[in-house]
């Protein structure tokens, strides 16, 4: 049976990285499909793919249309029978500059509620032996949260209990109230933390049915990529390229079988990291 791929916010960094990668490590009659919610920059990051042996079709998906997303999970369960790898890898970028009151409606509504509109309609139809990757961050550990916030992460118990602690603090930002509140003021964090916790809540739920399918559902932290996104936050000195940050998580992606230990982790390099 044919592999079937999709990347989200495969146009530039990581994301094209991981669709190039697939595109050469699968063969023929496997599909890639290469998304973003820009038709035309995914259709040149779709020229831009080299060495491919898998069809690459580029596709136009926003992640924050939840109508779109669900649709074309039944479009490729319709077409194909359902999907083996995806890389939940969309992401809002932001600068130093921006005012977070200005920017974190759009910010949740992609990386957050982007995320857990991802799971909701490809997880569905993720057949047996899939991958389901949620590329997030280290900075999406509890550790990362003052003591007082962690309960509220660590308690949740699905997807949408993460999803309306997203939504509160995003209206704390929003309103001013974050900071009084004790979350950072570096919004990445909370927003990290919330794909982690939401991976997480999802996987009490699937664990014993994925683990007897060979279905691998996981987050994943790719270290320091040297990217248009991490420049303006972080000092680059030793960064990876996307193109060697794409490596292990495309090994654990498409080599066969994984460690158990694994399930509904946030992992690196092939480790999982602590989520206390």
């Amino acid at each position: 049976m044919s592999k079937i791929a999709l990347v989200t916010g495969a146009n530039q960094g990581l994301g094209f990285a991981l669709a190039e990668g697939l595109a050469r490590r699968l063969g023929p009659g496997d599909v890639v499909y290469l998304t973003g919610r820009d038709a035309a920059r995914v259709a040149r990051a779709r020229e831009r793919v080299s060495g491919a042996k898998a069809d690459v079709r580029a596709h136009l998906l926003d992640v924050g249309d939840a109508d779109a997303v669900e649709e074309f999970a039944r479009e490729l369960r319709n077409r194909h029978g359902g999907v083996d790898v995806v890389f939940s890898n969309h992401y809002l970028r932001t600068v130093p500059q921006d005012v977070p009151a200005e920017v974190i409606d759009a910010y949740v509504d992609v990386n957050n509620l982007g995320t857990t509109r991802m799971t909701r309609a490809f997880l569905p139809v993720l057949r047996q032996g899939g991958r389901f990757v949620v590329v997030s961050s280290s900075l999406g550990r509890l550790r990362e949260l003052p003591e007082g916030l962690r309960g509220r992460f660590d308690g949740a118990r699905t997807p949408e209990e993460v999803d309306a602690i997203m939504l509160a603090w995003r209206d704390a930002v929003r309103e001013g109230r974050a900071a009084a509140e004790g979350w950072p003021g570096f919004i990445n964090i909370p927003s990290k933390v919330g794909q982690v916790a939401a991976v997480r809540a999802l996987a009490r739920q699937r664990r014993a049915d994925d683990l007897a399918h060979d279905r691998l559902l996981v987050a994943v932290c790719p270290g320091m990529i040297d990217t248009a996104s991490s420049r303006p936050w972080f000092d680059m000195t030793g960064a990876q390229t996307p193109e060697q940050a794409a490596v292990a998580l495309l090994d654990l992606a498409l080599e066969p079988g994984f460690d158990p230990r694994l399930y509904g982790e946030l992992v690196r390099f092939g480790r999982v990291l602590s989520w206390s």
